[in-house]
Formats: C-alpha cells, sequence, structure tokens
C-alpha cells in the first residue's frame, strides 16, 4: 500500500473526516486491522482564511507549497488537498512537488460521470461558486453542466461555512436553509447537488433530501484509497 499526503486543517474539524473516511474505506477493502498509511501536514486555518478574504491567493499557495514538500519528505507517494476552496491554488501546489496532487473536481467528475450525471447544482463558499477553478475545471475538462445559487443564497452558504461548521456548530436552521436551496436548484434543472465544500457534509445529509447529493470528502478519499491500494 502506498502512503496518503494529506494538507489539511482547512478546517480540521472536515479533515478529521477525511481521516475517518481514508480508514474505513481502506479497511473496508482490505478488511482485518488494515488501516490507510497517511501522512497528515495540519496547517492552522486562521492565517490561511485571513489571506482567502484578503485575497492573497499567491500567499496561501507560498503556504500550502512548503506544507506539502514537508509531506513528500515525511514519504508520503501523493498528495490530496483536504478542501474544495484551497485548490484554486492546486496547480502552484502541484509545482513545488514531484508527487502527483489528486484533485477533488476530477474525483468528483468521475463519480458523477459514472451515475450518468450532467447538469448538477454547485454548494461551496463563495469562492468556489463564484469563480472557475472549481467549476469551469467540471465543465471545460469533463463536460458537467453546472448551476450555482443566486447570490443572497451564496452568502447565506459561505456564513454558515467560515462561522458555523468550520467551527463545529450543527445549527438546524442552517440545515433547513441549505436544503431549501438545493431543493431550489433540483426544480431548476440540477439533476444531483455536490456539496463542493468539504464541511457541509456535516451538515446536510442524504436522508435530508431526495436530491441526489454527492458528498467530495466521501469521493475525494475514496479517489485516494484507490490510488493508494
Amino acid at each position: 500500500m502506498k502512503t496518503i499526503g494529506l494538507l489539511g486543517g482547512m478546517s480540521w474539524e472536515s479533515t478529521a473526516n477525511y481521516y475517518r473516511a481514508l480508514n474505513q474505506q481502506v479497511n473496508a477493502q482490505l478488511g482485518g486491522l488494515h488501516s490507510a498509511k497517511i501522512v497528515l501536514n495540519s496547517v492552522d486555518f486562521h492565517d490561511i482564511e485571513t489571506l482567502q478574504h484578503q485575497g492573497q491567493w499567491e500567499q496561501t499557495a507560498q503556504l500550502l507549497a512548503i506544507a506539502a514538500q514537508n509531506v513528500e519528505k515525511a514519504g508520503a507517494d501523493c498528495l490530496m488537498i483536504c478542501t474544495n476552496t484551497m485548490h484554486k491554488v492546486a496547480d502552484q501546489v502541484q509545482q513545488a512537488v514531484s508527487i502527483p496532487l489528486l484533485h477533488i473536481a476530477d474525483a468528483t467528475a468521475t463519480a458523477l460521470k459514472e451515475d450518468g450525471m450532467t447538469h448538477v447544482g454547485l454548494l461551496g463558499t463563495r469562492f468556489t461558486m463564484e469563480q472557475d477553478f472549481y467549476k469551469g475545471r467540471l465543465i471545460e475538462q469533463h463536460g458537467i453542466d453546472v448551476m450555482v445559487p443566486d447570490s443572497t443564497e451564496q452568502t447565506v452558504i459561505h456564513d454558515v461555512i467560515y462561522k458555523e461548521l468550520c467551527q463545529g456548530v450543527i445549527n438546524p436552521a442552517s440545515r433547513a436553509a441549505f436544503i431549501a436551496i438545493i431543493e431550489k436548484l433540483h426544480r431548476q434543472g440540477a439533476e444531483a447537488i455536490i456539496l463542493g465544500c468539504t464541511e457541509i457534509a456535516m451538515l446536510v445529509k442524504a436522508d435530508d433530501t431526495e436530491v441526489p447529493l454527492y458528498d467530495t470528502t466521501e469521493i475525494h478519499a475514496a479517489m485516494g484509497v484507490r490510488w493508494a491500494i
């Protein structure tokens, strides 16, 4: 089994879910006492979040590039960035290391295409919903049509992620707001919804709606496990 390298801490709440998913999926496939071989570098999200909201993306890239190099030096055979938003700087991080970076959007696209989904809604941070580094990759490289909520709804989603989910707060009112947005996107033509922030699956579960949900944490972890074993 190869060693999976993780860049985590963005937030640590979702990174804990990555760690659990990777180990559960390895054990499900190999049985016994098998668990995943992992090297984790968990950054201080305060520093990253401050730079995100200042628009200092090159500085975030530099921080993650150094962290990625340390993961490689520690013996990792591949690299996974444990957050959707920071895939905005995935190319810069990949350039800093010689091991392959497993891209979360590619993992998500593979899962969608396997299920025949071609027109989807995307929830995430405002950065992920507004900018093209994620949805553009789905559209241009994978031929998947992507819808996003309106500006007011994006603000709701963004604020819940940073002010609640990243701090481990699960608010039933926020769940209801997310479900309303999900079902509105479905009425507008989305066949399924990408939970394109690794914290959202902490709030919204498959049982909460009849609209198919794609949990990017579980999907990305599955990609890492397939690669490792």
